[in-house]
């Protein structure tokens, strides 16, 4: 007599999540590091131009730091339809063709780091995994319990500028600068700011100030302050999309991601609840 037996599905589907786990049990190990974009710190004095002797000293510091890393591959904020530029401007980088002062934004840390550290690791070139879209702190100015949000920009913002003026002024390298603001204390202050404190805030409506590329559609006035939050979480799931899809076609084992630092805390959380990584604490090589 043949007996049948029958499995459950919860039982089925933890055979084959151990299955899948089984064949890729070596864990890729990532090390993101936020910056305060590059770019945006030069304010029209020469202390605060990038391209100084100084700045690029301390630039090259950083970059030396994260090479002891020793990444595979390098992840950088442009988009995935951009990869074809990155890769001509970046061999024609390594191969002594072209200073990254002759690069339009080429005071970027994409460039300014990322191009950097490739071309000393003999990479071939380095990976853009961002999904561009803009909504600014602004969008989000009225509703019941405003001040909560307000009171958390005001914070960060008495926190972070500070810093930001010392660098521009040359009293605050960019290395100290950047090896701050990726303390654990920081990455909290900013991720709370904007993916806790705006759901205090219901009853209000998005300011027509503010700025937003996200279409958004119809919103639910009563949660303004959920809706603003789930503007940031979309796009950041698309990047932690584009980084898992990016590993997975190049098969990477040491990931570097070089973002802004309010994408760092989102990030970590979504990557810290995936069983095939491993992150690797900034704080380990920028010391």
């Amino acid at each position: 007599m043949k007996i049948k037996i029958i499995f459950p599905a919860i039982i089925i589907m933890h055979l084959m999540g151990n299955t899948i786990f089984a064949q890729n049990n070596s864990k890729t190990e990532i090390l993101l590091v936020g910056f305060d974009h590059l770019s945006q710190m030069d304010n029209g004095t020469p202390s605060s131009n990038i391209f100084t002797s100084k700045k690029q000293k301390e630039i090259n510091q950083i970059t030396q730091k994260l090479k002891a890393f020793s990444p595979d591959m390098i992840m950088v904020e442009k988009e995935p339809k951009e990869q074809s530029q990155l890769d001509s401007l970046f061999r024609s980088y390594k191969n002594n063709e072209l200073q990254l002062s002759d690069i339009e934004y080429g005071t970027s840390e994409t460039y300014q780091v990322g191009f950097r550290l490739a071309k000393l690791l003999n990479l071939k070139t380095v990976y853009g995994i961002d999904h561009y879209e803009s909504t600014s702190q602004s969008l989000l100015n009225s509703g019941e319990n405003i001040e909560l949000f307000k009171n958390g920009l005001m914070e960060l913002i008495n926190t972070a500028r500070p810093l930001k003026k010392s660098v521009q002024q040359d009293s605050l390298s960019i290395y100290d600068y950047i090896k701050t603001i990726n303390q654990d204390k920081f990455i909290k202050l900013s991720h709370r700011l904007i993916f806790n404190l705006p759901a205090y805030v219901i009853n209000g409506e998005f300011s027509e100030n503010g700025t937003n590329t996200v279409d958004i559609g119809e919103i639910d006035k009563k949660y303004i302050g959920a809706e603003y939050i789930t503007l940031f979480y979309n796009r950041n799931l698309k990047i932690y999309s584009n980084i898992l899809n990016t590993q997975l076609k190049h098969n990477s084992n040491k990931i570097l991601l070089i973002m802004g630092q309010l994408h760092i805390g989102v990030l970590k959380d979504l990557l810290e609840d995936n069983p095939n990584y491993k992150i690797i604490d900034a704080s380990t090589y920028l010391n």
